[in-house]
């Protein structure tokens, strides 16, 4: 499956990451480092170089094993951040998993719900997955904000899940059937038709975060 070409919206874009990203997307991380850092992956055997050329040949081998697709995401010309669909599993799973980070100053241009959306659909409409599940920490409620508005559904508290900001933390997960949107994620959430209450937690599941 060839996903080289960009699949827009508006002035949002995602686009395969290429070599040639390594530069921009390593200063955009370095020039994030306050923003970002709270939500960063981080290995729990001790820290590791950060080479963003090398991290990018990494990415395109698993897409050419058929495990990631890794895209970029950009905001008329310029490159905002990263989304990542990773985990991908073929047969009776046939499901993924999507990550992905924007930088600071693109914030509040509805960039990663239109980025998730359009990563989704290819998902279910070119790669025929099943099921697409996006995890994030309780405090990350901009990250909660995107699967209200996409309508992803709440699927249960995942505890000490993934190792981010140097410990396990706990994770809401949500997810979405392709039968939920025969429509496409896209043209049900800019038609007004996302589900306005799936994505709640139950209050058994919540954990208390700080304030703002």
């Amino acid at each position: 499956m060839d996903l080289s070409a960009p699949r827009a919206h508006g002035p949002v874009s995602i686009r395969l990451v290429r070599s040639r990203d390594a530069r921009v997307l390593q200063n955009e991380l370095l020039s994030n480092r306050s923003w970002l850092r709270r939500w960063e992956a981080t290995n729990p055997d001790g820290a590791v170089s950060f080479d963003m050329r090398l991290g990018i040949r990494r990415l395109l081998q698993q897409y050419r094993d058929g495990t990631s697709v890794p895209f970029v995401m950009q905001y008329g010309s310029e490159v905002a951040g990263q989304l990542n669909v990773w985990g991908i599993a073929r047969g009776s799973l046939s499901s993924a998993m999507i990550g992905y980070w924007v930088s600071e100053r693109f914030a509040g241009r509805g960039i990663t719900p239109t980025s998730v959306a359009l990563a989704t659909d290819v998902c279910f409409g070119e790669l025929g997955l099943h099921r697409m599940e996006i995890c994030i920490r309780p405090e990350n409620r901009a990250s909660l904000r995107v699967v209200e508005k996409l309508g992803f559904r709440y699927e249960g508290l995942r505890r000490r899940f993934i190792h981010i900001d140097g410990d396990w933390r706990d994770h809401y997960a949500f997810a979405l059937l392709r039968e939920d949107v025969p429509q496409g994620v896209l043209q049900r959430w800019v038609s007004g038709h996302a589900p306005r209450d799936a994505a709640v937690v139950p209050p058994a599941d919540r954990i208390p975060t700080p304030g703002p």
